[in-house]
């Protein structure tokens, strides 16, 4: 090839690169963002994951016509998980390595999603379940808030009020009132009110965290826990048609995602794609307990009918939607998290090897093929999420070895036991004991315990 050929050549590459530069830079306007998080809903609930006993046609469209990842983490319980998402930071910097200690992190230390969203011109907003995190949604930077207590409130069948908080009003659920479609109208009116400016919506549903019970389309008779996977799966129906009525939906960005394993409130063992068992699920450390659904909507922007085998680990989504909305990353805060926002506009960037995960006094590092946990436990992880294939310690598999050595590295350089320290009872739930009114330690009340996380 001649010399001028390249030089022709060059230019080409270079002219092809900043059109896709200016593709991406001159999207209408910034983009809404709306990031649907459920709650105890795994890759076993969701029809496009291949579940073999629900049907989630409405969440399916939004895969169809956007990218499924197959390879999304985040931690094992609610509290810790939330933390992941919302700081971009893992537990052994913020402490949430556990329910309680999730709830101890202050807004003078660690930052949330309004923090580079709110400067780059969005209004944010947070509509659901706040969960084990502290205090609430507007002393995190959040300027429209819905909150309840605790988790899995849908009707006021408690022999306490349900109490909900809204913008600052304490107000009470009252007979005959659904939480979910509460939260469904208030997100209406926060659309509604604010077509006008890019917006960032926050939305922890309260489906399906137990108790599991039943929904305003139950029938007389019918599976309580498959109702409850109908309704989520209509909610997220109704919300594309409130985006089509308002003439938002083709500059709306919408991830749906879990926010972790299913907890197995339905009795059965989950399986996807003719009766393949998982294996995990929320509270431990398994595959399916931090394997999620994820799934990233945007028209005209995200090609449709992807599957993307990447991984995505939820500290992520910080600096992902931080440079989709144009904000700018703190900089005397570490973000573990890392940007896979180029990854949705169709550009190839290299993704991550590896995620990290901690829960309580345990941790593992894990690549595509392979885990190392705290304990040093190596495992083989090509047929996961079916099976983990623990490794002999002294195997002489030069891949296994190779994998050990490079997967401990990065356990080295993290250097979890250096940072913040579980002080629970080291499962990530709850401490097991409090402190009665005569200051004597007595055992919680496990079925309160459960309801909460």
């Amino acid at each position: 090839m001649s010399f001028k050929s390249i030089a022709y050549l060059l230019l080409f590459i270079v002219a092809v690169s900043n059109a896709t530069a200016q593709k991406i830079k001159k999207l209408p306007k910034k983009p809404n963002i709306i990031f649907i998080l459920s709650d105890d809903v795994g890759i076993g609930d969701i029809s496009c994951y291949g579940a073999d006993l629900y049907k989630t046609p409405e969440i399916d469209k939004l895969a169809k016509n956007g990218i499924r990842f197959d390879n999304a983490y985040t931690a094992p319980l609610c509290g810790p998980s939330r933390a992941l998402i919302l700081t971009g930071r893992y537990p052994f910097r913020t402490g949430a390595m556990n329910q309680d200690q999730t709830g101890l992190m202050k807004p003078t230390e660690e930052l949330m999603m309004p923090f580079t969203m709110k400067p780059a011109g969005y209004v944010t907003a947070s509509i659901g379940k706040w969960g084990q995190l502290p205090l609430g949604p507007a002393e995190f930077g959040f300027d429209d808030f819905m909150r309840f207590k605790g988790s899995g409130v849908y009707w006021n069948d408690k022999a306490k009020a349900e109490e909900y908080v809204e913008n600052g009003e304490t107000k009470i659920l009252k007979d005959n009132e659904y939480m979910p479609d509460l939260m469904h109208n208030h997100l209406v009116n926060f659309l509604a009110k604010n077509r006008d400016k890019p917006f960032y919506v926050y939305y922890p549903m309260s489906h399906i965290h137990a108790k599991i019970v039943r929904t305003p389309d139950s029938k007389p008779g019918s599976d309580l826990y498959t109702d409850n996977i109908n309704y989520m799966d209509k909610l997220v129906g109704k919300l594309m048609k409130v985006l089509d009525s308002l003439k938002l939906r083709d500059n709306t960005l919408i991830f749906f995602m879990g926010d972790n394993g299913e907890a197995g409130q339905h009795g059965l063992t989950s399986t996807i794609n003719g009766g393949k068992h998982l294996i995990g699920k929320k509270g431990n450390m398994q595959e399916c307990g931090s394997l999620v659904p994820l799934i990233a909507y945007w028209p005209g922007v995200i090609k449709p009918g992807q599957v993307s085998k990447n991984i995505i680990d939820a500290t992520d989504f910080f600096p992902t939607l931080t440079e989709i909305g144009g904000g700018k990353m703190p900089e005397n805060t570490i973000i573990d998290g890392r940007s896979f926002a180029q990854q949705l506009v169709g550009k190839k960037e290299p993704s991550r090897d590896w995620m990290f995960m901690e829960l309580g006094k345990t941790w593992f590092v894990r690549e595509a093929k392979w885990k190392l946990n705290k304990e040093n436990e190596l495992f083989d992880m090509t047929k996961a999420p079916y099976e983990e294939i623990l490794v002999s310690a002294d195997t002489n598999d030069k891949e296994a070895i190779a994998a050990r050595i490079r997967l401990q590295a990065i356990l080295d350089k993290l250097n979890p036991a250096g940072g913040k320290l579980d002080e629970g009872d080291g499962s990530g739930r709850h401490a097991n004991k409090v402190k009665n009114e005569k200051g004597e330690k007595v055992k919680k009340n496990k079925d309160k315990e459960k309801e909460e996380e």
